[in-house]
């Protein structure tokens, strides 16, 4: 397998990228991290598996993280995170071997809603898988509000709300852990995440983000979007008990955009590599895009003599 990095530009910022080469003239699947994400941190894994069947894969920094250009760092700009995943996309097109006409976008997490909104705004991509996927910033809220204390809740609002007034003061952001242990100040604290996500880290991965995430997310809705895909072929693949991504508001989605449904019962890391879940989920993900888009056979080698 032939793994290349390479790099795209993004509204004037560099992108770091990772091309994973499939057969010639095979479809190409643009894979998109989510919160705080970078493509070293669990991503390689997805993508080894589908060049493994042929299919190009590319992995993607977004600006501000990871191996990507962009100030401030580690600031979540969900309209800046589309726009990297449309020049991504538009990237992976240009690479060698790829056939452009046919685009797959993967995203997980709040990439799974990602490639939702960009899907709805293009019309080449030939399939869209949604892992675990975070759709409804208000529904994530309500699941929040039942996971944490209302002190939690208050603290981790306040935070946010003087970020944003250090951000718009230009002085820039106030940073917390991107995971941290339960009653600890953080973005994601529920048990089990700071452990789960030190487990897929890179090393390029920084538990670090701006507090204001939090408002950020809030206005997160790339469900409006999902009928919109409706007759795009689209596998979503949902942790029956996820406590971070609300699977009510997956399922109404899912439902909009009539897509493929897949459960898994593990909670929402668990689709990654090394978790019970991650091979079922990679076998489930290929058979789909095995039947949506088709990959070119191998040439077949001469026989000796």
């Amino acid at each position: 397998m032939t793994r290349t990095t390479f790099d795209f530009t993004s509204a004037g910022v560099r992108c770091a990228a990772t091309h994973f080469a499939g057969a010639h003239g095979a479809p190409v699947v643009v894979l998109a991290h989510g919160l705080a994400g970078t493509q070293d941190a669990g991503m390689f894994p997805f993508a080894e598996a589908f060049a493994a069947a042929g299919l190009h894969a590319v992995t993607f920094d977004y600006r501000g993280f990871g191996a990507s250009d962009g100030e401030p760092r580690q600031v979540v700009s969900l309209a800046g995170q589309v726009a990297d995943l449309h020049a991504a996309v538009d990237a992976a097109k240009r690479l060698p071997g790829v056939d452009p006409t046919r685009v797959v976008l993967w995203g997980i997490s709040l990439g799974g809603g990602h490639v939702v909104s960009v899907a709805a705004d293009r019309d080449d991509v030939s399939a869209l898988v949604s892992v675990v996927p975070m759709v409804d910033g208000l529904a994530a809220a309500r699941l929040a509000a039942r996971h944490h204390s209302a002190g939690q809740l208050l603290a981790s609002t306040g935070r946010g709300i003087a970020s944003a007034v250090r951000r718009r003061a230009g002085r820039g952001p106030a940073m917390i852990p991107v995971v941290a242990h339960p009653g600890e100040a953080g973005a994601l604290t529920l048990p089990g995440a700071y452990e789960d996500y030190h487990a897929i880290a890179g090393p390029t991965w920084r538990n670090e983000i701006a507090a204001d995430v939090v408002m950020e997310l809030g206005t997160r809705a790339p469900a409006k979007a999902a009928a919109a895909v409706a007759d795009i072929p689209w596998l979503v693949q949902v942790a029956d008990f996820d406590r971070s991504a609300p699977l009510h508001a997956a399922m109404k989605a899912a439902f909009a955009g009539r897509a493929e449904v897949r459960h898994y019962p593990g909670d929402h890391f668990d689709l990654f590599a090394g978790k019970p879940f991650h091979e079922p989920a990679v076998e489930h993900a290929l058979h789909f895009l095995l039947r949506h888009v088709t990959v070119p056979s191998p040439e077949l080698e001469p026989a000796d003599g």
